[in-house]
């Protein structure tokens, strides 16, 4: 189940049966829970512009095409306290436009009202960025605050 909108972080999750991705304008962010005590060498993870495996000790996780392109030489993949893995990949096309309906192409699509949000949580984030580059941080600031 996909959680809602989280204010603090403007993070919109969709929640899979391995954990949750998430997508910014500019990167598209994959959270696989895994065993309690994995290792880093007990992980296989590939990235490629459109492709992405992941397997944990011997078992495929994830695996897939992308829904769309990322820049591969920026992909990273961590494991963090040794019960997540955390995927970061850089989009090619980095606008509200490219909101990513699903993780791959086949799987992982976000429902209708996860979809919503995120583009509505994109295009937050393309004009706060917009209006930081025309007027500055102190006009964004109050105009936040107002």
């Amino acid at each position: 189940m996909s959680a809602p909108f989280e204010e603090r972080s403007g993070v919109v999750p969709c929640g899979t049966p391995w954990g949750q991705w998430y997508q910014t304008l500019e990167e598209v962010f994959i959270e696989v829970q895994v065993p309690p005590g994995t290792r880093a060498q007990d992980i296989q993870c590939g990235l490629q512009s459109r492709h992405v495996a992941l397997a944990v000790g011997g078992r495929e996780i994830l695996k897939g095409k992308l829904f769309d392109s990322t820049i591969a030489d920026e992909g990273t993949w961590t494991l963090e306290d040794r019960k997540m893995v955390r995927i970061v990949l850089t989009k090619t096309k980095r606008d509200a436009a490219n909101c990513w309906t699903s993780l791959l192409e086949s799987e992982y699509a976000a429902d209708p009202w996860v979809q919503d949000q995120m583009q509505r949580k994109l295009t937050l984030e393309r004009f706060q960025k917009e209006e930081l580059a025309q007027r500055g941080p102190a006009s964004l600031a109050s105009h936040v605050l107002c």
